[in-house]
C-alpha cells in the first residue's frame, strides 16, 4: 500500500505542475499575440519612410553621412538581444552559439539578463547592459540605440551589429546577425524598408530644405526604426518560444499522469488480487 501512496502523491505533484505550465502557456500566448501585433504596427511607418526616402535618394549623388563612413575595423560592436527569463526552450542557447569566438576586439552591449550573464561569464568585453519590459516601448529601446550610436560616433566601436532572434512564425525563430552601422548605401536602406514593393513615383518633387539635409535627418530615423523592429521581433520570438515550451511541458505532464494512473490501477488491482488470495488461502486452511 505504501507504493500506492507514493504513486498517488506523484500523480498529484505532476498534475499541479501541469496546471502551472498550462497557465504559463496561456500567459505566453497572450503576450505573443500582443508582441506580434506591435511588430506589425510598425510597418506603415516603414512604408511611409520608404516613400519619402525613395524620391529623396534619387536626387542625391555624392551624399556622405557619418553613418555611412567606412572605417578600418579595429573594434566591432555587437548588441546582443536575449530574454530576461528562461523557460523558452533553446531560444537563448541557439542565439549564443552564433556569437563570434572570444576576441578582445569585440565589445558587447546586451539587452536581457541572460545575455549579460552569458557575456560576463564567458569573459567577453561587456560595455553596457540594458533590460526592456514586455511592452517594449520606444523610449526603452531608444536609450539603448542612442548609447550605441554615441559609441560608434566617438570611435569606441567601428561597426554596430545586432544579434537577435528573428521571429519567423510561432514555431520557428532563427538567430540573425544584422549589420546596422555603417550603412553601405542608400539602396540598402530602401531595400530594408521594402521600397521594392512600392510603385514608382513619377512626379517631379521639390524639397526644402535641401535633399542632403532631409536625408541626413532620415538616416537616424531609419537606424532607430530598424533597431526597434528587431527588438520587437525578439520579444515576439521569446513569447512564442516560451508558449511552445510550456505546451510541450504540459503535454508531457499529462502523458506522465496517464502513465502513472495506469501504474496505480495495476498496483491496486494486484493488491486486491493478493488480498483475495490470502483470504481464500486462510478460509481453505480453516475448513
Amino acid at each position: 500500500m505504501a507504493n500506492l501512496r507514493d504513486i498517488r502523491r506523484r500523480i498529484k505533484s505532476v498534475k499541479n505542475t501541469s496546471q502551472i505550465t498550462r497557465a504559463m502557456q496561456l500567459v505566453a500566448a497572450s503576450k505573443m499575440k500582443r508582441a506580434q501585433d506591435a511588430a506589425l504596427a510598425g510597418r506603415p511607418y516603414a512604408q511611409l519612410l520608404a516613400r519619402i526616402m525613395g524620391p529623396v535618394a534619387d536626387g542625391v549623388f555624392d551624399f556622405t553621412h557619418p553613418f555611412m563612413e567606412e572605417r578600418t575595423v579595429k573594434t566591432r560592436g555587437i548588441i546582443l538581444v536575449s530574454t530576461d527569463k528562461g523557460l523558452c526552450g533553446g531560444l537563448n542557447g541557439n542565439l549564443f552559439r552564433e556569437l563570434p569566438a572570444k576576441d578582445e576586439s569585440i565589445k558587447y552591449i546586451t539587452i536581457g539578463r541572460k545575455a549579460s550573464q552569458y557575456v560576463s561569464r564567458s569573459g567577453r568585453d561587456l560595455i553596457a547592459d540594458f533590460t526592456v519590459s514586455d511592452s517594449t516601448t520606444f523610449p526603452e529601446v531608444k536609450t539603448v540605440i542612442e548609447f550605441a550610436i554615441k559609441a560608434f560616433s566617438e570611435g569606441t566601436i567601428d561597426t554596430l551589429e545586432v544579434l537577435y532572434s528573428a521571429f519567423i512564425n510561432t514555431l520557428k525563430q532563427e538567430p540573425r546577425l544584422f549589420p546596422l552601422l555603417p550603412i553601405s548605401g542608400i539602396d540598402v536602406v530602401l531595400k530594408s524598408l521594402g521600397l521594392e514593393n512600392e510603385e514608382p513615383d513619377d512626379r517631379e518633387l521639390n524639397f526644402e530644405p535641401s535633399v542632403e539635409t532631409i536625408l541626413s535627418e532620415l538616416l537616424p530615423l531609419f537606424v532607430r526604426r530598424e533597431f526597434f523592429s528587431m527588438v520587437k521581433g525578439a520579444k515576439a520570438s521569446e513569447h512564442s518560444a516560451r508558449m511552445v515550451a510550456m505546451k510541450s511541458a504540459t503535454d508531457n505532464a499529462n502523458n506522465l499522469v496517464d502513465s502513472l494512473t495506469l501504474d496505480y490501477n495495476k498496483a491496486r488491482q494486484a493488491a486486491i488480487t493478493q488480498e483475495i488470495l490470502e483470504i481464500a488461502a486462510a478460509t481453505a486452511s480453516n475448513s
